[in-house]
């Protein structure tokens, strides 16, 4: 029998290793290998679409910052443009809408019934730069092609990143949600676990629901206060964290963040009552009692939500989506109201609840209620109050 050299035994070793490896890989399910077809196609179709913005990018207003965020004007004209190929194509706008999401729909539900494809979406990102996303589906596992195309300093592009990694499970909701876990390094690989959860809205929200969910949800959200994330009414409002929420209100109210400025003993009384009144039926005398209330400085306690008040959780980044409008004989209206969830969990509905407000002819509102539906309240962590004392805690 012919000895093998010890070049040749070495090369035989290399490969069975990097077979070894390539196998570990491929079951793994992420940095998984792309094929060059595929490279030399998700590279030229970023260059393609770059090219079709690269006007509007030149044109729009990029600010001095070194970190370009552009406005949703500008966006929303660079997804239109790209919309004209017939791809799929969404924006980084909260509640925005996907331009050919047919085409996206179709392929979900193809897939849900075992039938085989691919299709590539598009996204438009804060920066003007895009994400080609192409999923293949070969009727039992799908994948993800992600590519990354940026803008360089003299205004061309070039791409960042070629990744293609296996979804580890994926479902597609009745609302429209494409919710899926990519496979990612995990324990011992990794010390801190990484996030491989993604949400995508094919269909579209209507523009009643949009507006609804900008004018009485979003500026709350479930983070740093509870209005949305407990159950009360008018006879029950004593567990609401009145000095988590001004803030709140007052950027809902005044479309800029809350600052306190000269009030670093607390909020005058009066500013404090007036815009909790404002927005929720409820008396001075009540905020005063339910509240976190200085009555000798006569200042309401505020504290900046930090790592000493507060501990973050997954569902506090949760987006309040209104997704129904019931009108009530007393005119009053439900809103129907999912918390839209995708940092870890993927959830399109962590809970569902419903808010009852009721508009003034001037387009004012209040808040008069808030149900949490189907026991979701026992699905979520345990409201943190911000100041020590306050009501409920």
């Amino acid at each position: 029998m012919e000895q093998l050299s010890v070049e040749e035994t070495a090369s035989e070793e290399g490969a069975a290793s990097e077979d070894k490896e390539g196998k570990e890989r491929l079951q793994k399910g992420y940095d998984l290998p792309v094929e060059e077809g595929d490279w030399k196609e998700a590279e030229a179709d970023c260059k393609m679409m770059m090219g079709l913005i690269l006007d509007i990018y030149r044109q729009a207003d990029k600010g001095e910052a070194s970190n370009i965020v552009l406005n949703d004007e500008t966006l929303l004209a660079m997804q239109e443009k790209v919309s004209e190929t017939g791809f799929p194509v969404m924006t980084t706008i909260i509640y925005g809408n996907m331009e050919n999401h047919e085409k996206a729909d179709h392929f979900l539900k193809q897939c849900m019934e075992g039938k085989n494809g691919t299709q590539t979406i598009y996204e438009i990102r804060l920066d003007g730069g895009i994400r080609r996303i192409k999923y293949r589906y070969d009727g039992t596992d799908m994948y993800e092609l992600s590519a990354n195309a940026v803008w360089g300093m003299d205004g061309t592009s070039e791409i960042s990143y070629v990744a293609y990694t296996r979804i580890k499970e994926w479902s597609y909701s009745d609302k429209g949600w494409f919710c899926y876990q990519l496979c990612v390094p995990e324990y011992p690989e990794v010390t801190e676990t990484v996030d491989g959860s993604r949400l995508l809205r094919i269909k579209p929200m209507t523009e009643e629901l949009r507006e609804m969910s900008w004018k009485c949800v979003k500026g709350l959200a479930y983070q740093g206060n509870n209005l949305l994330c407990s159950n009360w009414d008018e006879e029950h409002m004593e567990e609401l964290d009145y000095n988590g929420l001004y803030e709140y209100l007052y950027g809902m109210k005044y479309q800029e963040r809350f600052e306190p400025e000269g009030d670093s003993d607390g909020i005058p009384k009066e500013r404090f009552e007036e815009l909790i009144m404002e927005y929720l039926p409820i008396t001075a005398e009540q905020i005063q009692k339910y509240a976190v209330f200085n009555e000798e400085n006569k200042t309401y306690a505020w504290e900046r939500l930090g790592c000493l008040n507060h501990a973050p959780n997954f569902f506090g980044t949760s987006l309040p989506e209104v997704i129904d409008i019931k009108e009530n004989d007393d005119g009053t209206l439900i809103l129907t109201v999912d918390a839209v969830c995708e940092m870890m969990v993927c959830n399109d509905a962590v809970i569902t609840h419903e808010l009852v407000v009721r508009f003034a002819e001037d387009g004012s509102f209040r808040y008069l209620g808030n149900k949490i539906l189907d026991n979701g309240i026992e699905n979520i962590p345990e409201y943190q109050y911000r100041i020590n004392g306050q009501q409920g805690t």
